[in-house]
């Protein structure tokens, strides 16, 4: 009876143990996100592409060279906050910017982005749940319509409450496209995992990374072709890049550094 209750209480102290050690990874990962979103804006200013040499040692040659590569091709760079939504805020922003000086985009993607929320509700998401969302989506292309300034544009995508909210309808839209076109998209899921599966533990929730499936489900349910910039330490001195979907015109650059999306312009 003795040993007995010593096992309890053993097992009972084990279990505090793992909650403690669990909280304080908790409170750790918080104060991390917490210095990440004091020194990093959700999206930041357009800068010089020259700032990219700065955050990499002059002697990681490796880097230097592909800085080197993507000014050939590039003058500069926006930066997004690492927070694991980079590339749909990178995508979010970067068409919506072009689309305050191409009024005939604007329009396609307006009616585009109009059709999206019932094209959600037919394939099974409730429209209580995602209405918000549509409506602030809708909300910005709307002010971008009226000629509605960079400086609004970025205003609008550095509140956190408005950006998120944006963030959240391109998850779902990528989340619906990868389930409504199932059948192709369950060859490149990892597991046994099902498609709709996939996207609720990889593509719906906040501040899950995204890969090629998430780019290319996004891309092509807005009909928004993306080039990506791939800048890692693979040999060589050059930047190999992507386009998405495969053979189209890319309206939008992305730089993708290991974990991580900003956004390019020439």
């Amino acid at each position: 009876m003795a040993n007995e209750q010593q096992e309890s209480s053993q097992g009972e102290m084990e279990g505090v143990n793992c909650l403690a050690h669990d909280e304080a990874i908790m409170a750790q990962q918080d104060r991390i996100q917490q210095e990440i979103a004091t020194t990093n804006a959700l999206v930041s200013d357009r800068q010089d592409l020259s700032v990219l040499q700065g955050e990499y040692a002059a002697e990681d040659s490796i880097y230097q060279l592909k800085i080197k590569d993507l000014q050939k091709k590039y003058s500069y760079v926006r930066k997004t906050r690492p927070d694991g939504n980079c590339f749909y805020r990178a995508f979010g922003f970067a068409h919506l910017e072009s689309l305050l000086d191409d009024s005939k985009e604007l329009q396609r993607f307006k009616a585009v982005a109009a059709k999206s929320k019932l094209d959600l509700v037919n394939q099974g998401f409730t429209e209580f749940t995602i209405e918000d969302f549509h409506n602030t989506f809708m909300d910005l292309i709307k002010l971008c319509e009226k000629q509605q300034s960079l400086g609004e544009l970025l205003s609008s995508f550095n509140d956190q409450s408005v950006s998120d909210y944006i963030v959240v309808y391109l998850r779902l839209l990528t989340s619906g496209y990868l389930q409504r076109e199932h059948v192709f998209f369950k060859h490149f899921i990892e597991g046994s995992r099902s498609v709709k599966e996939f996207c609720q533990q990889e593509v719906e929730p906040m501040s899950k990374e995204s890969d090629h499936i998430h780019i290319i489900a996004l891309a092509k349910a807005l009909n928004v072709p993306v080039l990506v910039e791939y800048m890692d330490r693979g040999e060589g001195g050059t930047v190999n890049n992507h386009v998405f979907p495969e053979g189209s015109e890319p309206r939008i650059f992305l730089l993708y550094r290991p974990g991580h999306y900003d956004i390019l312009y020439k």
